[in-house]
């Protein structure tokens, strides 16, 4: 199964978000053509509401350890609560990769 479609799975089925979106933004870094290692997540969840913003991505990263050990490189999240979401449902484009050592 591919890595963007097991993400999308396992948040929905943990989450249970009303709004999700897993961005594959690997073509973004140095990596080979068809990689999965760097995605953005977009999740708005009731299961968000009086946590705060750490404790949203805890959560989210929480069900990725294998895959962060095993090719996953790393999250972009956006973890908002339904009434966030409904206020500023805009994303912000992401960065250019700064290709690590060149910060």
């Amino acid at each position: 199964m591919a890595l963007s479609k097991k993400i999308y799975e396992v948040l929905t089925n943990n989450l249970k978000p009303r709004h999700l979106e897993v961005i594959n933004e690997s073509y973004m870094h140095n990596v080979p053509r068809g990689s999965e290692t760097h995605f953005k997540v977009v999740i708005v969840s009731d299961q968000f509401e009086g946590k705060s913003l750490l404790q949203r991505h805890r959560a989210v990263n929480s069900f990725f350890s294998d895959d962060f050990k095993n090719g996953l490189h790393a999250f972009s999240i956006v973890a908002k609560t339904p009434s966030q979401w409904d206020a500023h449902p805009a994303i912000q484009k992401s960065p250019p990769c700064m290709g690590g050592s060149k910060l």
